[in-house]
């Protein structure tokens, strides 16, 4: 393959898009790979389409290998498929949902297992049919409400997705560590840096779950790790180990105290601490947060509070992950206008099953241990407010946030939190969505066994993002070789016969297999080429400049840096051998 850059449709910008907020959204904008259409919606260029024709090809390439044969499915698909999983309702906005001419409901396919499963039950009846993995590389939709950082988190991607469809849990099992390795080698292969982790499976359903997230500041998913036993999850996964009950008898009397003009927590301490003699610190305090659950497709909003320890906050995406599929909003002040019974900025658990409100606790919240919380009066507080004598939550929750130096739930040691891009998901589903399209297969007795299935995930256009944010510097991209647009650079700059030697060089690679991209463009100065070339990041860029006239030529490793004189006579071969 020659590309030339005399011809190449391909405009670079020297300065970053005004909407762009993380390097790869700049970089690849500036370096002409993709361009913006509309709010999360990218038209992807001739540079842009190799690199993601490669990312394609190795994600291909490593499902085949380990069995799956690919399909392709509509992205347009009618609503009687979700409503019967109840995901047409679950999905809420997320989902684009439209109507044909005739009225009848469509949607854009955010995900396909229920046509994947559909697919197997008109296809396959028999036990000797099975195991079977399905595969799909497919642009997908999904109405962010927030569509950002470029590529990133769009409304149109990219995505490989495949099901593996087995006889029993144990096959599951097998699939699933099989697509397990598979996303190793994928992952490795593109040149990401990975951790795999434990995730929660929302929506989608199932059982066992786990995260291939690219560590990266800009990421948005936040994730912790154990260095002494190698646990690893996704936040809105992690589980808080609860202390040991403490006896109710004993525990001191339920005192309620003034505490006027005390908003915070902060503010409340320091109020019970100088004024009340008391000596406490916000882990003592009892915050009670109220929200409101709407579930999509009906109407009933349920009320609801969470107790967590006063010096934590609420992790919004633990609570929708723990509330899944209910949507969780915070009470506002209309919504405390229609329930006098609680006092905003006071409330205490104390009432609470007396109002009909179901109230949940963090972990930490065992028997026995003692708060200072609201005693549901204006300015006023409660301290030893005992749990299981003065309120018995309806049960835990997961909300608070997680931070550093928080106990594993493992082994006990401290947890380090980074952030990551979620690039691939793993889920063993069950039987969810084979229940729901009645997908059977006949035993050898004659009898019907229910198949069970995994759900796999690859976000291709994702890891094009993600590969730039991980591989780039201050003068541009620095792409993996087997994910590059081509695998050498040659500029030409210029002057006397470089332009053709650079020319000739270029078809001489292309003849022995390489990918090439030559800058053959005429009136174009060397400092814009040598820039451009910086920007754009191939591997390897061999600059046929100045030193033509001694007979050299001159070898650039893009990733190190490092640049070296070579003959020109032995440039195809110092080339063919750096790209090897």
């Amino acid at each position: 393959m020659l590309l030339r850059m005399s011809s190449l449709f391909l405009r670079t910008l020297r300065d970053d898009p005004a909407d762009a907020e993380v390097p790869s959204h700049k970089l690849l904008v500036r370096a002409g790979y993709v361009r913006r259409v509309a709010p999360g919606i990218y038209s992807w260029l001739p540079l842009g389409m190799h690199v993601l024709k490669n990312v394609e090809s190795i994600v291909r390439d490593e499902m085949n290998k380990m069995g799956g044969q690919e399909v392709l499915f509509p992205a347009l698909l009618p609503r009687e498929y979700y409503e019967a999983t109840g995901r047409w309702t679950e999905y809420g906005d997320t989902l684009f949902r439209l109507k044909d001419r005739k009225g009848a409901d469509y949607l854009l396919g955010p995900t396909h297992e229920e046509l994947f499963a559909d697919m197997v039950k008109g296809e396959y009846s028999s036990y000797k049919d099975y195991p079977v993995t399905l595969y799909q590389i497919q642009t997908k939709y999904r109405d962010e409400a927030r569509p950002r950082a470029g590529i990133l988190r769009g409304r149109e991607f990219l995505m490989k997705d495949s099901y593996s469809f087995d006889l029993d849990d144990d096959g599951l099992k097998r699939s699933y560590e099989q697509h397990r390795e598979a996303y190793i080698k994928t992952f490795d292969r593109l040149g990401i840096r990975y951790k795999i982790v434990f995730a929660t499976s929302g929506a989608m359903g199932g059982s066992a779950s786990e995260e291939f997230l690219a560590p990266t500041p800009t990421g948005e998913d936040t994730f912790v790790a154990c260095h002494s036993c190698g646990y690893a999850a996704n936040a809105e996964a992690v589980t808080t180990p609860a202390p040991a009950a403490r006896p109710v008898a004993g525990a001191g009397a339920q005192q309620v105290l003034d505490t006027p003009d005390t908003p915070t927590i902060e503010t409340l301490v320091d109020h019970v601490n100088t004024v009340h003699g008391l000596s406490i610190t916000a882990a003592d305090t009892l915050k009670n947060i109220v929200v409101k659950i709407t579930t999509p497709g009906s109407d009933k909003v349920e009320t609801l509070i969470v107790g967590i320890p006063g010096d934590r906050e609420v992790d919004f995406k633990r609570l929708e992950a723990a509330l899944a599929p209910g949507e969780p909003a915070i009470f506002e002040a209309e919504d405390f206008a229609k329930h006098p019974g609680l006092v905003r900025g006071y409330i205490g658990p104390q009432v609470l099953k007396d109002l009909g409100i179901r109230y949940l606790v963090d972990p930490r919240v065992v028997t026995g241990t003692a708060w200072v919380t609201g005693a549901n009066e204006p300015g006023k507080h409660a301290v030893n407010v005992v749990a299981g004598r003065d309120f018995t939550p309806d049960g835990t929750i997961e909300a608070a946030e997680v931070r550093a130096g928080d106990a594993c739930p493992r082994c006990g040691s401290e947890l380090s939190i980074d952030r990551g891009i979620e690039i691939g998901h793993i889920f063993q589903l069950g039987r969810k969505y084979a229940d729901a399209a009645g997908l059977d297969a006949l035993g050898p007795d004659g009898k019907p066994i229910r198949i069970t299935m995994g759900s796999y995930g690859i976000g291709v256009s994702r890891a094009v993002a993600v590969i730039a944010e991980q591989a780039h510097d201050q003068l541009g991209l620095v792409w993996p070789r087997e994910v590059a647009p081509a695998d050498v650079h040659i500029v030409g700059t210029g002057k006397e016969n470089q332009i053709e030697v650079a020319l000739q060089l270029a078809e001489e690679l292309t003849a022995k297999g390489l990918r090439v991209l030559v800058d053959d463009r005429a009136g174009v100065s060397p400092g814009v080429k040598f820039k451009d070339a910086e920007l754009l990041g191939l591997p390897t860029i061999l600059v046929v400049g100045r030193g033509l006239s001694t007979g050299v030529v001159e070898l650039r490793d893009r990733a190190s840096g490092t640049k070296e004189e070579i003959p020109l006579a032995e440039a195809t071969d110092r080339i063919l051998a750096a790209c090897s």
